[in-house]
């Protein structure tokens, strides 16, 4: 005999839903059209630069010193009483000397003495008198900027002057005789001999003249 079942207290059983095979075959479900699609955010494109070199030619040399900045002065003109009055004509040395060109040595000599107007320039023109009465051929001479000079084949004597002497100097005065002693400078040298002339001192007008004399005895007979 077949037993009977008896039914369960707990109820009829459910059946479980049936799964859609379908549906589990082909993949995810599709969301639903009524849905909104959220907006997808795109990756931010990483920008990149290259370091493009110029060429030679086309790079910009940049000057290894600014320059400097221009001083801007404003000019300002003074009044007609302010203004300083310039020369029309400045004396040059060359004037001075085409001046001086055109006097004689004489003259030059003659001008020497008066600038100095004191006691050398009275004693120069002294000297020279007794020069000119020593040999009345005599030539006189202005030579070295300023220094009289009297010769007589070849130079016999000069007279410069300075601070506080008068000076004679004999070009042969190694040679000459000078029983008298008047020369007093340049005693050392082979050649030259001078004869300095202080303020208030004596001149020897006798010896002077027997002195230039035989300076140019001298000079004559060197020829």
């Amino acid at each position: 005999m077949r037993a009977r079942t008896r039914p369960s207290k707990r109820g009829p059983t459910k059946a479980s839903p049936k799964r859609d095979v379908k549906a589990s075959r082909s993949g995810p479900t599709k969301p639903s059209p009524t849905a909104k699609a959220l907006p997808k955010s795109k990756p931010a494109k990483r920008r990149t630069t290259m370091n493009v070199r110029k060429p030679a030619t086309q790079q910009a040399t940049k000057p290894a010193t600014q320059p400097a900045k221009r001083r801007t002065t404003t000019n300002v003109r003074k009044p007609a009483t302010q203004q300083a009055r310039k020369p029309t004509t400045k004396p040059t040395t060359k004037a001075a000397a085409k001046a001086g060109a055109a006097k004689t040595p004489s003259q030059l000599i003659d001008g020497r003495i008066a600038e100095l107007a004191d006691w050398r320039g009275e004693l120069l023109g002294r000297l020279r008198a007794l020069v000119k009465a020593a040999d009345p051929e005599i030539v006189e001479e202005w030579k070295w900027r300023g220094v009289p000079v009297w010769s007589h084949d070849g130079i016999v004597c000069t007279g410069e002057t300075y601070k506080a002497v008068v000076k004679m100097t004999f070009a042969h005065g190694a040679a000459l005789p000078d029983p008298r002693r008047l020369f007093n400078s340049s005693l050392e040298g082979n050649t030259r001999r001078a004869i300095d002339f202080h303020e208030g001192g004596k001149v020897d007008a006798e010896a002077l003249v027997a002195l230039v004399r035989a300076a140019v005895a001298y000079n004559t007979a060197k020829g």
